[in-house]
């Protein structure tokens, strides 16, 4: 393998204009600025009106001073996006050195990453803008959801195992520093006997996250979920039954909180002792996260083995699979247990 990791990028979406300028090396200016505003097709993604520019320029006096958490070893070589002239503008900003693909399928030739960014979407062409890498061999990071449900899931795993190739999906709320410093913090309460997340809306993009964060808060081993509201995202229960080590009254995700600052989540703690809230984790950090995630993927491109992080994926998953069946018959429903047997301790 090359010194750098090279990487061909599938849909310059908000996610893919926000991890690229994490690994390649970019042009500032452009990046404030990529598409003019006379020009129509900024409305493709928000990321085209100077978004990513926003999150990782945050020196207002210094406006070509990266503030935000990059990882080195990476080299940005092609990109794909269904709107074409997205992923000219994303190469035009790391100064036109990546490819622009005319397909998805050519975007995992002679590359070493396939990485296929996502952030508003569900995940549902996940298997789909995956399949061409993995049948190559090619190691593929997928952002979340790792697919819409587990059938794709398990159909991406298998694939993966037959060609030799590892793969890897994350949350940047599993990811972020805060995270696991609020979850240092759980023994201030004592045994957790309940806890809450609050935000994600309710569309699978953002409820991904909240469920995330809930089990790299409060531990895996989800075995049963409750759903109310209108959509079985709204509000959803989480049971540990009598687990130890594990909030014995649950854990209540809230989505449906209307539009937070800076889209940010919160997460609560209780138990004997008091109880905790985590600072806003939002926007102002999220860099981070992604920056950590991407350390993540190097390791698993470098070892070509399937990190021991992807559980929380396949975990989070079976849980939204379970929250629509509990959502449809009014009730609960148990966690599949199929995540287990596609976990890795490696």
């Amino acid at each position: 393998m090359p010194s750098n990791i090279r990487v061909g990028l599938i849909r310059c979406d908000t996610h893919g204009a926000y991890y690229a300028p994490l690994m390649a090396d970019h042009d500032p200016v452009l990046l404030d600025q990529p598409v003019p505003m006379t020009e129509p097709d900024r409305i493709h993604y928000s990321w085209m009106s100077g978004g990513s520019h926003f999150y990782f320029y945050t020196y207002y006096a210094s406006p070509l001073e990266m503030t935000a958490d990059t990882v080195d070893g990476f080299e940005l070589v092609k990109v794909w996006d269904q709107h074409r002239n997205a992923a000219q503008v994303l190469s035009d900003i790391c100064h036109g050195r990546p490819q622009v693909c005319d397909t998805y399928e050519a975007v995992s030739d002679d590359v070493d990453l396939v990485f296929i960014a996502d952030c508003n979407y569900d995940g549902s062409d996940h298997l789909e803008l995956a399949r061409p890498g993995l049948e190559k061999g090619v190691a593929t990071f997928i952002d979340k959801p790792m697919a819409a449900d587990w059938a794709d899931v398990d159909t991406i795993l298998n694939l993966a195992a037959r060609n030799q190739a590892p793969v890897h999906s994350m949350s940047i709320l599993g990811a972020l520093p805060d995270t696991l410093r609020f979850h240092r913090r759980l023994p201030e309460v004592g045994d957790v006997q309940f806890g809450t997340i609050e935000g994600g809306g309710t569309a699978m993009a953002g409820s991904i996250h909240a469920v995330v964060l809930a089990l790299t808060i409060f531990g895996s081993g989800v075995r049963r979920v409750r759903c109310m509201g209108a959509d079985p995202r709204e509000i959803i229960h989480l049971s540990w039954d009598e687990a130890p080590d594990r909030p014995v009254a649950g854990v209540t995700i809230n989505g449906s909180v209307g539009s937070p600052y800076r889209c940010a989540f919160y997460a609560e703690a209780y138990g004997p002792s008091g109880a905790i809230q985590s600072k806003p984790l939002n926007d102002d950090i999220f860099p981070f996260g992604a920056a950590e995630i991407l350390r993540q993927v190097k390791r698993m491109v470098t070892t070509r083995r399937n990190l021991p992080e992807l559980n929380v994926m396949l975990e989070a998953v079976a849980i939204t699979d379970a929250a629509k069946v509990a959502h449809a018959s009014g009730g609960e429903a148990a966690v599949s247990e199929a995540w287990h047997s596609a976990a890795t301790t490696s």
